[in-house]
């Protein structure tokens, strides 16, 4: 008999009124593959260290680049994303380009995702 990490069940028993409750309630596809991919964003630590930064402070390139000691194209690449992904806005000042969070459900999201790896 091999050894299982994950309990499992002993008897292969159907609950089917749990079953279709939940079925319903599942939204659709679509819209769960576009929160997988919202969480993939979430997958890359420079990403991440971006959104942390950006949690402190607005920033513009060049100060996220030199915190990070990345290359300001690197930092542009991952902006994009974010952007692309709405968890970054944006504001021009003269030629100053200055990055911030979206809204509050960006912090939410890095306070959560904190909060539960320091549990």
């Amino acid at each position: 008999m091999e050894k299982r990490d994950t309990p499992c069940c002993e008897e292969n028993i159907i609950h089917a009124d749990t079953l279709t409750q939940v079925k319903r309630l599942l939204p659709e596809d679509e819209v769960l593959y576009d929160l997988a991919e919202l969480f993939k964003i979430f997958g890359d630590s420079t990403r991440v260290k971006i959104l942390y930064a950006l949690l402190e402070a607005e920033l513009c390139v060049c100060d996220i680049a030199k915190l990070l000691e990345v290359s300001q194209s690197a930092v542009s690449h991952q902006l994009r994303v974010l952007k692309t992904s709405k968890l970054v806005k944006f504001r021009k000042e003269g030629k100053a380009v200055f990055y911030s969070l979206a809204d509050e459900h960006v912090i939410r999201i890095l306070s959560q995702g904190m909060e539960h790896i320091m549990e």
